[in-house]
């Protein structure tokens, strides 16, 4: 939309004193460089290991290409919205995903509850991070350690693919020799568990720090840090290189394993639909959650990293270009990763539902050992692995820095802004801290347990409260005339019926079939004590108790004589809430006196006027805090 900053502002708005104190502070809060970093920071976020290591087996699981459909149905109807809307609500008011609240101020809880989730994944996800930094390193060896069996780790029950004492026919009989045993293990799973984490047999016993890992821990913590040392200023040129370049690798990935023998086989074995499952409540809800997990709702990184655009930026488009190229990514994934466990099973003679995997077992056991077939085995895992680094750094970095402008926005005082790089090293020292017990013996253990519950339905739940706080405590009607105002048009009918219907629905039902589908966690065959569930279950209530027990303590402290009138005042939009520079805030949020006295004392209400707020539609903005009174709001 071009920019026209002529009509719909009152003459003071204009006053230049003003303007520039306020220009000035939003310089400090920092402002992408251009559109493209936005787009490629939020692609980065949306596209982890889980569009690897996690859509490609959902997929084959639930009935191949059928399972593209209920997949889609649920982008649409419950992936994009809610993507929008994060992506609206942080770049309306230019604020992190605490500073938002003051939309209203009771459900701030759900702000606290985001950074709590936000910990723990940036906790468990460098981790995952490190690992594959120690793989990317191990591989530049002529020969990889996980190819034959002849290593001090093995055990009498390991058959390599590829040593030297399996002849052709022998080769062949692997299948009967799987029904014999039963115990054939290949050399990849026993490198990942006898050497690289050196498994402990229970949670609890923690053992050693493994000090490989504890050294590529501190590495992947620095490469964050310095990426992250400007704030976005220079992770939105890094993103340049980590959003793009996994797609270059997966391409040349791709064009290697389609070329292989049996490449087809686990292509079709991926692809080929088998439409009875679709009638399965399980298909929907593995469609629904992954959508969901997998785009980042919830996690207050979106908010973050809307809040650093431009007042109208056109974030609709935006919303719908990220979240298909999700999507899209994911689907590409499977090509990668099937193509060439197709050629496996085929080298192996058996069916490749016997080698398919998912999560750590799939990045770190079978995709590896699949490699090794491969001629310059070496250069493909370096590729890799490689990849794998930078979706995972891409989403890392959007974790760690919701974290920081939460802190600096909530602080919001001239030093911490200044600061904000040393709030940076702390966070990220932290994180470090805390993810060494990750690196120990039973640190996989450790690590699936904060992945199956911290970061689980305790995210449904906080979106769905999202959902309700915006569209039925502050009103939808003033929600699409925000949208209005920022982007000049108010969001599509679609969108509306969406935001205020179906996508709460999809929400609630991926809650019920979350607690429908639960199973106790396991490991391979190591099934987790009751102790250590109760923690993985307090983790996961540690981030939704926020929303309660700051509600309590909101009413608790608002003016009002009844219940009732207290909970209204707890509702109602604080005067400080909406746009962030003085030149966006017309209409309803209008000050009553020009910018440049500087007197936000006396702040009285005006009547909004339609034709006033729609005027404004167009101006650009950076980001700020200004003040003035929202009429609107009633519970």
């Amino acid at each position: 939309s071009p920019v026209d900053t002529s009509h719909g502002i009152s003459p003071q708005n204009g006053a230049v004193p003003g303007e520039q104190g306020k220009q000035e502070k939003s310089v400090k809060r920092g402002n992408w460089g251009n559109q493209i970093e936005f787009v490629l920071t939020s692609v980065g976020y949306a596209v982890g290991l889980g569009n690897v290591w996690r859509f490609p087996y959902l997929c084959y699981r639930n009935g191949g290409g059928a399972f593209m459909f209920p997949y889609f149905i649920m982008l649409v109807f419950c992936g994009i919205p809610l993507f929008f809307m994060e992506l609206s609500f942080g770049q309306f008011a230019s604020q992190g995903c605490l500073g938002v609240w003051r939309v209203s101020p009771m459900f701030k809880g759900v702000g606290y509850g985001m950074m709590v989730v936000s910990t723990y994944i940036g906790i468990y996800y460098n981790v995952v991070i490190c690992i594959a930094f120690y793989y990317f390193f191990v591989s530049m060896t002529r020969v990889l350690p996980w190819t034959y069996c002849s290593n001090p780790w093995n055990t009498p029950d390991c058959v390599g693919v590829l040593d030297g004492n399996l002849s052709s026919r022998a080769a062949l009989n692997i299948s009967q020799l799987l029904n014999t045993t039963q115990k054939r293990t290949s050399p990849s799973e026993e490198y990942w568990r006898r050497y690289v984490l050196n498994l402990s047999d229970d949670i609890g016993n923690l053992g050693e720090v493994r000090l490989p890992l504890l050294g590529c821990l501190g590495v992947s913590w620095v490469v964050v840090f310095l990426c992250l040392i400007k704030g976005v200023k220079s992770s939105g040129k890094v993103v340049y290189f980590t959003a793009t370049f996994p797609y270059v690798v997966l391409t040349i990935l791709f064009v290697r394993g389609i070329t292989l023998e049996g490449a087809v086989t686990g292509i079709m074995y991926y692809l080929t639909p088998q439409w009875d499952k679709i009638l399965n409540a399980k298909v929907w809800g593995d469609a629904a959650s992954q959508i969901f997990y997998s785009l980042g709702c919830a996690w207050g990184g979106l908010i973050t990293m809307a809040s650093y655009n431009k007042f109208n930026n056109n974030c609709y488009r935006d919303s719908i270009i990220i979240s298909i190229t999700n999507c899209a990514t994911s689907v590409y994934a499977g090509f990668v990763i099937f193509s060439i466990l197709g050629f496996m099973a085929n080298h192996l003679g058996v069916d490749v539902s016997k080698v398919a995997d998912h999560g750590p077992g799939l990045a770190f056991v079978a995709y590896p050992e699949a490699l090794t077939l491969l001629p310059i085995s070496p250069l493909w895992s370096i590729l890799f692995f490689f990849m794998l680094i930078l979706l995972g750094l891409g989403t890392q970095f959007c974790l760690l820095e919701t974290l920081v402008t939460a802190i600096v926005d909530e602080v919001g005082n001239e030093w911490i802004i200044r600061k904000k790089t040393f709030v940076t090293l702390g966070v990220a020292v932290a994180g470090f801290l805390l993810g060494v017990p990750l690196t120990t013996q039973a640190g996989i253990y450790w690590l699936l347990l904060m992945d199956n519950y911290a970061a689980s339905f305790s995210l449904v739940v906080i979106s769905c409260i999202m959902c309700v706080a915006i569209m039925y405590i502050y009103g939808h009607r003033n929600y699409f005339k925000d949208i209005e105002m920022m982007l000049g048009f108010p969001p599509p009918l679609f969108f509306q019926i969406c935001w205020r219907f179906i996508s709460p629905a999809i929400i609630f039902f991926i809650l019920v079939f979350t607690v429908i589908q639960y199973r106790p966690i396991s490991y391979n065959d190591y099934v987790y004590p009751t102790w250590a569930i109760s923690i993985g279950f307090l983790m996961a209530l540690s981030s939704v108790i926020c929303i309660p027990i700051y509600a309590i303590y909101k009413v608790c402290r608002s003016e009002g004589d009844t219940l009732l009138e207290r909970l209204k005042n707890a509702t109602k939009a604080s005067k400080d809430w909406g746009p962030a520079l003085p030149e966006h805030r017309s209409g309803r949020y209008a000050p009553a006196f020009s910018p440049s006295t500087e007197s936000h004392l006396e702040v009285q209400p005006l009547q909004p006027e339609k034709g006033q707020s729609e005027a404004a539609a167009a101006s650009p903005v950076q980001g700020s805090n200004g003040s003035a009174h929202s009429q609107d709001s009633r519970l």
